[in-house]
């Protein structure tokens, strides 16, 4: 079996590709918190890289940016590929068959929000 969920922050906004033969694909990175802290009390992260292939890769390329909060599930996929260099390298990736936002995106204001206007007070007569 070879299920991943991971739960984490996007480091960067998605990168939206096209292949050869025009299907989408999607890839970005997850930051995942490490479940303990370190010697200082400070709790580090795992970057791990994600790929999303077809109808999910535009949806999450239209709808998730940086920050954004997110589960995903899929399958570990570790690939090799020779580097520039020509040096066998190895790489893991997650695969992502599902992608749920688990948080709202933020709304941008552009200004102040306007106040209602009441209008002037009419003091014409004391009713007493």
């Amino acid at each position: 079996m070879n299920k991943v969920i991971l739960i984490g922050r996007l480091t960067a906004d998605p990168n939206l590709r096209y292949t050869q033969n025009g299907t989408p694909v999607t890839t970005f990175t997850l930051a995942v918190d490490k479940p303990f802290v370190d010697k200082d009390g400070k709790r580090g992260a795992d970057f791990i890289d994600i790929v999303a292939w077809r109808k999910l890769a535009e949806v999450v390329a239209q709808n998730i940016t940086k920050g954004r909060l997110v589960a995903v599930g899929g399958r570990l996929q570790i690939r090799s590929y020779n580097d520039q260099n020509g040096i066998r390298r190895k790489a893991a990736e997650v695969i992502a068959n599902e992608v749920k936002f688990l948080d709202r995106p933020k709304q941008e204001q552009t200004s102040e929000p306007e106040e209602p206007d009441w209008g002037e007070p009419e003091f014409d007569e004391v009713p007493f």
